[in-house]
Parts: C-alpha cells; sequence; structure tokens
C-alpha cells in the first residue's frame, strides 16, 4: 500500500498552500532532510485538529493534527529498500524523540517497514508513564491488534482498564479477547473490591466468552451491585454467554435484558 500517496491526499486537504508547498520542498529531500523536516515540522506546519473521517488501513485520523500527520508522512517517506539504513535512521528519532515526536513515532508505527523491529518500541510505549506516548500505541492504532503476543496485548488492555481509561478505543479488543485476560480482570476486580474500589463496568465486555465457575460469581457481584452501569454489565454478559447460571439469572432482570434485546443499551451505552 502506497502509505505516502494516501497520507499526502489528506494533508493536501487540510494544509495551506503555504504549508504544502514546504512539506513538497522537504519529502523530496535527501535522508537527513526528512530527518530534519520531522524534527522541524511544528515550526511550519499547523497544529489544526484533522477535519477528515478517512482512515488507512486501520489508522484513524480522530484527534490527530495536522502537523502529527504530516510528521508521519515524512516517515513514510524514508527509503526502506536498504533495512540497516532505514531502521537506524527510525531507531535514531526514536532514541532523541521529545515526547511529541515519540508520539508520532508511535502513532506511525502501522506504517514503517519491518514491523518485527518495532516491537520493543511498541512495548515500551505500553509500559511508558507518559499519557500521550501511551494513548499513541493504546488507542485506534492497529499495530498491537497485528504484531502484539497475547501477553504483550494482555498488559496494554490491563493497564487502560487499571488506569480507568475508555478500552473501547482499543483496535481489536474485541477480537482479541482471551482466557488468561478474562482471568486477570476477574483477579483486578477481587483487589478493587477488597480495597472498598471497583474497575469500570465496561471491562466485563471482555469475560463474556470465557465464563466459567470462578469468574461467574464475579457477575453475581455486579447483579448486586448498586451501580447500574454494573447492572447494565452484568446482563450484556449474561446475554452473550452460553454459561448456564448466567441465563437463568436474566429471568430476575427482564426490563434491562430486553432493552439489551431491543438494542437501546449495548456496551456502547457504557463507553462513557
Amino acid at each position: 500500500m502506497n502509505y505516502s500517496a494516501l497520507l499526502l491526499d489528506i494533508i493536501k486537504s487540510q494544509a495551506s498552500a503555504k504549508e504544502i508547498s514546504w512539506i513538497e520542498t522537504k519529502a523530496s529531500g535527501s535522508l537527513q532532510t526528512l530527518q530534519t523536516a520531522f524534527v522541524a515540522t511544528p515550526r511550519f506546519i499547523s497544529k489544526n485538529i484533522i477535519q477528515s473521517t478517512d482512515g488507512i488501513d486501520g489508522v484513524s485520523f480522530q484527534n490527530w493534527t495536522l502537523d502529527k500527520l504530516v510528521r508521519a508522512y515524512f516517515l513514510t517517506k524514508l527509503d526502506s529498500s536498504d533495512k540497516d539504513v532505514y531502521t537506524n535512521t527510525l531507531d535514531t528519532l526514536f532514541d532523541t524523540a521529545e515526547n511529541n515526536e515519540a508520539v508520532a513515532l508511535i502513532s506511525a508505527l502501522p506504517f514503517l517497514a519491518y514491523p518485527e523491529n518495532w516491537m520493543l518500541r511498541a512495548t515500551n510505549a505500553v509500559r511508558s508513564n507518559i499519557g500521550p506516548v501511551f494513548d499513541a500505541i493504546a488507542f485506534q492504532n492497529p499495530f498491537p491488534k497485528k504484531h502484539f503476543s497475547e501477553l504483550a496485548w494482555n498488559q496494554l488492555v490491563l493497564k487502560c482498564i487499571f488506569n480507568d481509561k475508555p478500552i473501547h478505543l482499543i483496535e481489536g479488543l474485541d477480537e482479541r479477547a482471551n482466557q488468561e485476560l478474562a482471568n486477570s480482570i476477574s483477579y483486578l476486580a477481587h483487589e478493587r473490591w477488597s480495597a472498598g474500589r471497583t474497575i469500570p463496568s465496561q471491562a466485563w465486555r471482555l469475560v463474556s466468552g470465557f465464563m466459567n465457575e470462578t469468574i461467574w460469581p464475579d457477575i453475581e457481584h455486579l447483579f448486586q451491585s448498586t451501580a447500574q452501569s454494573d447492572h447494565l454489565a452484568a446482563v450484556l454478559v449474561s446475554k452473550e454467554t452460553n454459561y448456564a447460571a448466567a441465563k437463568a439469572a436474566l429471568a430476575h432482570h427482564q426490563e434491562l435484558s430486553q432493552q439489551v434485546t431491543d438494542g437501546v443499551l449495548s456496551w456502547k451505552t457504557l463507553e462513557n
């Protein structure tokens, strides 16, 4: 896929003539010119929010700024034919990046050649304490969905849940649900409940396909909660699972169950 051309089309629909002229001049330059342009982009390109609903290969540009998009474009202009030169160039950019540059690099991972080379950069972003860097790998970024191991994937999702971040923005959230993640959510819930705290209700969407005698008591706990969001999560899980006790429990929550059946309520209701 020609990411450069696709990105440039979006850029041209958003940028001024002066900005486009600067971009095109730098994009046709040498390797060093591209590296320098990547760093210098905010001096010449606005931080206006991209007004485009078009995504590219699973990457959503919602809430991207124009300067971030231009930085991603410059990265796609790097010549990847010589793997060593290409990866060394990007490693230098990663190693010297300030926060906004790091965000642009992490956000652009799906557009980079040799994805196996960037696994450590991606998993380091998951461990980052810098919010925007973590968000760049966690949300609206298909790189983890496509390339993370189950362990790395679970760490990303659990960190979002632990920090009460919006897990519905994780690409591939439902497709990559797994038994170990469901078990970990149960363990986290027990820890929180013991401390008089809660976990986000929508986290339970990830246990529906993995219900067992260990997790079912957690759903019963949700049914007994004073929080309406927990009641809804329990009903949604019970509607989705084939676990017999869950199906039986729905008889005692017919109003909520019917609203789910009618499409009035769903996991989307809990996204806020």
